[in-house]
């Protein structure tokens, strides 16, 4: 990629000023305004089972996993649903570990190895974990096991340089993860979240822009179709996506301020972000590689304090209509957060 080796050279990253921030902010905006308005980019689910993956956190941020069926209520569009299927922290995951092994991780590869396995290390013991490889080709490394020293070894072996194929490594991982039943799913995937495709597509729609707000509101719509068809996925799974979002992809990062490539710098940000959020994971940004692997043991430890509730949707299903899912428990000091809702099919 364009920037990567300057960034990951120099050892220094010059931040933009201010503007930057504010045109995250912006772009972010016009993402959900410009989602909303185009059918054609309207995320949809099968409603035969709404599966959500929750956490619940005391006011100081610790989880608490104690809870059973009973503690929580599921409110869709205000209307109180039946819980048909619980399941508590400790139940097993079914796990993909995705690594981006494109030409912009090269310079830190060894480093990024070590990270991830020891992200293996916080796991429970009946996980089953999956690696997949990406770069210009999705490549799987090793299928889903609980045998920890076989999946470091698949860790070790990866390689690889060129473009980025991450979405199309999602739609692989999510394909792979159907075909484990009803246990309980997550992808954690480590990235930049500059998908080669999509950036061809971004710097086209770009390419005139002489200001930032020309770059934001040309860039907006690009790749949402996309977008909407893996979080389509998730929601019928039930997968929660946790992206570890590279530096060498942040817009704020840039070494040089220029409209066009901040603008799809800012949008593939925002696109992780949206993953997450609409999935129930969370996006961790990775501000100093050194800080790499604590992150990895902070997102397994998250997976592992989350609970799954699964019910039958009631009234009838709309295509395209926004069904909003809230989450109560008992304690007012308490905070259950989850995927606020899905598109319906």
């Amino acid at each position: 990629m364009r920037f990567q080796n300057f960034l990951f050279n120099s050892g220094k990253f010059s931040r933009l000023t201010t503007t930057c921030v504010g045109i995250c902010l912006l772009i972010f905006s016009a993402f959900v305004v410009g989602r909303a308005q185009d059918p054609e980019d309207v995320i949809t689910t099968d409603t035969a089972l709404v599966q959500l993956n929750i956490g619940v956190v005391d006011r100081q941020g610790r989880p608490i996993t104690s809870l059973t069926k009973n503690d929580f209520a599921v409110y869709e569009d205000g209307v109180k649903q039946t819980i048909q299927r619980f399941e508590p922290v400790e139940a097993p995951f079914s796990l993909v570990l995705m690594l981006d092994m494109s030409g912009s991780t090269i310079n830190f590869r060894q480093q990024l190895k070590l990270a991830s396995q020891r992200f293996l290390d916080a796991l429970a013991p009946e996980d089953r974990v999956s690696v997949v490889q990406f770069d210009a080709r999705v490549k799987p490394l090793t299928s889903f096991s609980t045998d920890r020293s076989k999946t470091a070894y698949a860790i070790s072996i990866a390689d690889g340089k060129g473009e980025t194929h991450l979405y199309e490594a999602l739609r692989y991982a999510l394909r792979e993860l159907d075909k484990e039943g009803k246990r309980r799913k997550a992808i954690v995937v480590l990235t930049d979240g500059l998908d080669s495709d999509m950036r061809i597509k971004d710097r086209r729609t770009v390419a005139n822009a002489q200001t930032d707000q020309e770059a934001l509101t040309a860039v907006n719509a690009q790749g949402i179709a996309d977008l909407n068809q893996i979080i389509s996925s998730a929601d019928r799974q039930g997968v929660s996506i946790f992206p570890l979002a590279l530096p060498s992809g942040d817009p704020k990062r840039l070494p040089i301020q220029d409209p066009n490539i901040t603008g799809i710098y800012a949008a593939a940000r925002l696109r992780l972000q949206a993953l997450s959020d609409r999935t129930g994971g969370r996006l961790n940004e990775i501000d100093r590689l050194e800080h790499m692997a604590q992150l990895y043991r902070e997102v397994a430890a998250s997976i592992r304090t989350l609970y799954t509730i699964g019910y039958q949707a009631n009234g009838e299903r709309v295509r395209g209509k926004w069904h909003e899912i809230k989450i109560e428990v008992p304690n007012q000091d308490l905070t259950a957060r989850t995927k606020p809702g899905y598109f319906g099919r």
